[in-house]
């Protein structure tokens, strides 16, 4: 991206792994009141607010024009030019579709194997550096609440991770469930969704806007959300209350699971340490009434 400053930020995750979006989601902390609002803006009109003048984006926001200057430098940016450069590049990659990004899967001159497995590494490895531990922290302390229902969701390809973390933490916690999409059955959901709901969303680049819908449905209705998404954001972040991203490029013109793959274990290891003893006895219930059937 450019105009990048190279800085660290507090969360101790670099500038430089974090998209526009990210970035201004993360202000929200720390930042002035004034701040806030030019970010709050942005979120809610995200992306095209920020392509407006920087006079028209204070205007909208209630506040001055160098303010809104001062914000997005202390988002690394080196003026409000580089700002929006950084942003338009966002926008191309948001809009990315299997047939654009295989004009761009070249022929580095390695086998396969070589590539994409540097390739798998790389993505993996920034998608661990731009994970915030207070964000992980918030998911797991929301998941392994056995006080709270947990019910997951997710897109067209993206419902597999979805239905892989109901498999893992229903076998630790009570109260797990994977939605049916269809809009019946999310309509029926909605209607019973309350302050002890989380729901835990998966949504990537080329976003489902009914599953963009329904996340701000269930918020409005009460319930805390959990976003796993791209680093460009999925709409459905100004809903969500944790937002985790993974990378999402890989070698082949589709996109990735691999790393978000990667995250739902991450967080299935760590609802397992937090229930400790009592996910390890419910575990172990299961496994006895598993053997149970298996040698009937």
């Amino acid at each position: 991206m450019t105009g990048d400053s190279g800085t660290v930020r507090q969360d101790g995750v670099a500038d430089d792994l974090l998209s526009v979006a990210e970035r201004v989601r993360r202000s929200m902390e720390g930042s002035s009141a004034a701040e806030r609002m030019v970010a709050r803006v942005l979120l809610a009109n995200y992306p095209a607010a920020g392509l407006e003048t920087a006079a028209r984006l204070a205007e909208r926001a209630g506040v001055s024009a160098p303010t809104v200057v001062r914000f997005t430098a202390r988002l690394g940016f080196q003026g409000y030019r580089a700002f929006q450069q950084s942003l338009r590049e966002e926008i191309e990659a948001r809009r990315a579709s299997p047939l654009t990004l295989s004009q761009q899967v070249g022929d580095a001159g390695n086998s396969l194997r070589v590539s994409a497995g540097a390739t798998f590494r790389q993505r993996l490895d920034e998608t661990f550096a731009a994970l915030a531990d207070s964000e992980l922290d918030a998911a797991l302390e929301m998941l392994a609440d056995p006080g709270r229902r947990v019910a997951l969701i997710g897109g067209r390809y993206s419902h597999i991770l979805a239905e892989y973390l109901d498999l893992h933490l229903r076998l630790l916690r009570p109260g797990t469930r994977v939605l049916d999409p269809r809009p019946e059955s999310l309509a029926a959901f909605c209607m019973d969704i309350g302050r002890r709901d989380v729901v835990v969303v998966f949504d990537y680049r080329r976003y489902q806007r009914d599953i963009v819908e329904f996340a701000r449905r269930a918020r409005d209705r009460g319930a805390k959300i959990v976003l796993f998404t791209d680093p460009w954001l999925s709409p459905a972040a100004d809903a969500a209350d944790i937002v985790i991203p993974a990378r999402v490029e890989a070698p082949s013109p589709f996109d990735s699971l691999v790393p978000a793959l990667a995250l739902v274990e991450t967080v299935v290891a760590g609802v397992m340490a937090r229930l400790g003893k009592a996910g390890e006895e419910r575990l172990r219930q299961c496994d006895d009434i598993v053997g149970d059937v298996t040698v009937g």
